[in-house]
C-alpha cells in the first residue's frame, strides 16, 4: 500500500542524497568530451594559456622595470627617468593588447561552454521518454527548464572567470617565486650584534601570509556552498508559481482568485528573500575576513622587507622592486581568497547541473530486484497482453483477462472503474512507464500512434503541426482540407502557413480534433488513445468518428476511456481493473533523485 502523504514526503527528502564532486566532475567532463565543440574549446583554452603566460612575461619585465625607474627617481635623475618612461610606454602597450585578446578568449569560451553544456543536457533531457520518467523523479525533476538555462549559463561563466584565474594566478606565481626568492636571497637581519639570513625569506613570508587567510576563508566561507543551492532552489520555485499563475489568469480571473495567487507568490517571494538574507550574512561574515586581509596587504610587503631595507642592504629601488614581487606573488596566492564565494557559487551551481544530468544518465536504471514489463515483436502482426501488471503506487493495473490478443483492424474499448489506471496502463503500452511485470507484444514492424488526453503541437505553421512528428510523405493541401473540414476545422484551411502557438488559439475540443485529423493524415496501422474521445460533446465525436471510419478504415483502435461511445464503432471491451492487494512494485531511484515514490531505503552514491 502507499505511504502515508506527510510520511512519503519525508522518505523522499531523506533518501535523496546528491551525488560526490568525483561524480559531478566526471559526468561535466563525459559531456564536454562528447561535444561537437570540444575542438574550438581546446583550441581556445591553448590560445588562452598562450596568451597568460605572455601576459606573466611581461609582467616580470613591468616588475625590473620598477628598480630603475625608482632609482632614478632617487637620483634626481632626468634623463634616467624618462628613458624608463619610454620603456613602461613599451611594456604597458604590449600587455594592453594582450588583456584585450585575453578578454575575448575568455568571452568566446564562455560562449562554447554555454553551447557544449546546453546541448547536451538537451540532447539527454530529451531521450525517449526520458524528460516524462524525470518529471517523476522527485526534487530532480522539477524545473528541469532552470537547469538547462540559467544553470547551465551560471556555471559556464563561473567555471570560465574561476579557471582562467586560477590558471593566470598559477603561471604568475611560477614566474615570480623563482624572482622573489633571488631577491629576498640577500637579506640579512641584524640584532644586538647577530647577523641572521633566511634564504627566500620574502618567498616564505609570502605562503604563510596567504595560507593563513585561505584557511580562514574557507573556514568562514564554505556555508556559501549550500546556501547558494538552497537559494536557486528557491528562485526556481518562484519562477515556476509565476509561470504556472500567467498559464492560468483566465480561470483564476473568473474564480476570484487573485488573492490566493498573490499569497502564494508571497509566500515563495519570502522563501526566496530568506535564502538570500542567509547569502548576504555569510557574505558579511566572509568579508570581515577577505577586507581584514585587504587592508594588511597594502602594507605587509613593506613591513616584510622593511627590516633589511633600514639596514642599508638594498636601495629603495629595490625595495620596491622586491615589494612588486612579493604583491604578484601573493596575489596568485590569494586567488583562493579573492574568489571565495564565487568558488561556493560554482559548486552550487555545479552540483545541480551535474545532478540533474547524472539524474537523466540514470533515469533509465532499476535496480536488480525491481520488475519490469518485457516489450517484444509479434511476426503474425498481432498486439498481445500476457499476465500483464503495471506498477502503481497502491498495488497493479491489469487487465481482466490473463492473456489478450488484438488482430490488425481491431477497434477495442478498455475500460476501467475511476482510480483503476486506465492512464498508467496507457503509459505503460507506451512504454513510458516500464515498471511490473508480464509480456506487451507489439506488432512486428509497426509503430502505433498513441494519443494522449492533452495534444501536443509544436510551435509552428500548421502545415509543420500536421506534418510532425512521424516522417511519412506530407499530405497536400486539398486532403488536408478536406480532413479538417471533416472534423469541423474548414476555417483552419486558410492558415496552413501561418506559425502560431496552437493550444491557445484553439479550444480544447479544436485541439482534440485537429489531433485526430493530423492522426488520420499519418494512416497509421495501429492507434491507441488515452480518455481523447471521452472529452467530445456530441455532435464533434460523431464528427470524429466518422472522419475515422472514413479515412482509416483498416486500423487497429485501442481506446482507452470510460466507455461512453459507440458500441457499433468499437465492437470488443476490455477492462481494467485494480488490484490493491498486490505489492507495488516501485521503481529504484537515481542518485541524485527517486522514481516517485520512493523507497525508504537510503541508497549511497557510487564510488
Amino acid at each position: 500500500m502507499a505511504d502515508h502523504p506527510d510520511t512519503d514526503a519525508t522518505a523522499q527528502s531523506a533518501a535523496v542524497e546528491a551525488s560526490s564532486l568525483r561524480d559531478q566532475v566526471a559526468t561535466i567532463r563525459r559531456a564536454l568530451a562528447g561535444s561537437p565543440v570540444r575542438k574550438t574549446l581546446l583550441w581556445m583554452s591553448l590560445g588562452i594559456m598562450a596568451v597568460i603566460i605572455a601576459t606573466s612575461a611581461g609582467q616580470v619585465l613591468l616588475n625590473r622595470w620598477n628598480q630603475p625607474f625608482y632609482d632614478a627617481l632617487a637620483r634626481r635623475d632626468m634623463a634616467a627617468f624618462l628613458h624608463q618612461l619610454l620603456v613602461f610606454a613599451a611594456i604597458a602597450s604590449g600587455l594592453l593588447v594582450l588583456n584585450i585578446g585575453q578578454t575575448w578568449l575568455n568571452q568566446m569560451i564562455r560562449l562554447k561552454l554555454r553551447e557544449a553544456l546546453t546541448l547536451d543536457l538537451i540532447d539527454q533531457w530529451m531521450r525517449p521518454a526520458r524528460a516524462f520518467r524525470l518529471a517523476n523523479a522527485g526534487a530532480i525533476g522539477v524545473n528541469p527548464d532552470q537547469r538547462m538555462q540559467q544553470d547551465a549559463a551560471h556555471l559556464s561563466d563561473l567555471s570560465t572567470d574561476l579557471g582562467v584565474g586560477l590558471l593566470q594566478s598559477f603561471i604568475l606565481l611560477v614566474s615570480f617565486v623563482g624572482v622573489l626568492w633571488e631577491l629576498s636571497s640577500g637579506f640579512v637581519f641584524h640584532v644586538n650584534g647577530w647577523s641572521l639570513a633566511i634564504p627566500g625569506y620574502m618567498v616564505w613570508a609570502a605562503f604563510l601570509y596567504a595560507g593563513t587567510a585561505s584557511w580562514l576563508s574557507w573556514l568562514v566561507g564554505r556555508p556559501l556552498i549550500s546556501l547558494n543551492s538552497d537559494r536557486y532552489t528557491r528562485e526556481a520555485e518562484l519562477r515556476s508559481s509565476m509561470v504556472r499563475v500567467n498559464e492560468n489568469v483566465d480561470a483564476i480571473a473568473l474564480y476570484h482568485g487573485e488573492a490566493d495567487a498573490r499569497h502564494r507568490l508571497e509566500l515563495d517571494l519570502g522563501t526566496v528573500l530568506g535564502a538570500m538574507r542567509r547569502i548576504y550574512t555569510a557574505q558579511i561574515n566572509l568579508s570581515w575576513v577577505t577586507d581584514t586581509y585587504g587592508w594588511i596587504t597594502v602594507v605587509a610587503p613593506i613591513l616584510v622587507a622593511s627590516p633589511v631595507y633600514f639596514s642599508g642592504d638594498i636601495s629603495f629601488g629595490g625595495l620596491m622592486m622586491a615589494v612588486g614581487a612579493f604583491n604578484q606573488v601573493h596575489s596568485s596566492l590569494r586567488w583562493f581568497i579573492n574568489n571565495i564565494g564565487g568558488i561556493a557559487d560554482w559548486r552550487a551551481t555545479l552540483m545541480r547541473v551535474a545532478d540533474f544530468r547524472i539524474a537523466l544518465e540514470e533515469t533509465d536504471v532499476l535496480h536488480d530486484k525491481e520488475k519490469r514489463i518485457a516489450f517484444g515483436e509479434n511476426a503474425n502482426g498481432s498486439l498481445t497482453f500476457e499476465s500483464l501488471q503495471v506498477a502503481s503506487p497502491d498495488g497493479c493495473t491489469k487487465l481482466a483477462d490473463q492473456h489478450v490478443e488484438i488482430h490488425p483492424g481491431e477497434r477495442v474499448m478498455i475500460t476501467g472503474e475511476p482510480g483503476a489506471g486506465k492512464t498508467l496502463f496507457f503509459r505503460a503500452i507506451a512504454g513510458l512507464w516500464p515498471w511490473g511485470s508480464g509480456r506487451i507484444g507489439l506488432p512486428a514492424g509497426e509503430a502505433p500512434i498513441f494519443v494522449p488526453r492533452t495534444p501536443y503541437f509544436p510551435l509552428g505553421t500548421l502545415r509543420e503541426v500536421l506534418d510532425h512528428p512521424y516522417g511519412v510523405d506530407p499530405a497536400s493541401d486539398a486532403e488536408i482540407s478536406a480532413v479538417l473540414a471533416e472534423v469541423g476545422l474548414e476555417r483552419l484551411s486558410s492558415s496552413l502557413d501561418r506559425t502560431a502557438r496552437w493550444e491557445r488559439e484553439l479550444g480544447d475540443d479544436e485541439q482534440r480534433s485537429l489531433a485526430f485529423a493530423r492522426l488520420a493524415l499519418r494512416k497509421p496501422k495501429w492507434v491507441i488513445i488515452d480518455e481523447a474521445l471521452d472529452a467530445f460533446d456530441g455532435p464533434s465525436l460523431r464528427r470524429v468518428l466518422s472522419m475515422l471510419e472514413k479515412r482509416v478504415p483498416g486500423t487497429a483502435i485501442l481506446n482507452i476511456g470510460r466507455g461512453l461511445h459507440n458500441n457499433q464503432f468499437f465492437p470488443r471491451a476490455l477492462t481494467i481493473v485494480k488490484d490493491t492487494d498486490a505489492p507495488a512494485l516501485k521503481p529504484a531511484r537515481v542518485r541524485a533523485g527517486a522514481i516517485d515514490p520512493p523507497p525508504v531505503v537510503r541508497r549511497k552514491s557510487k564510488k
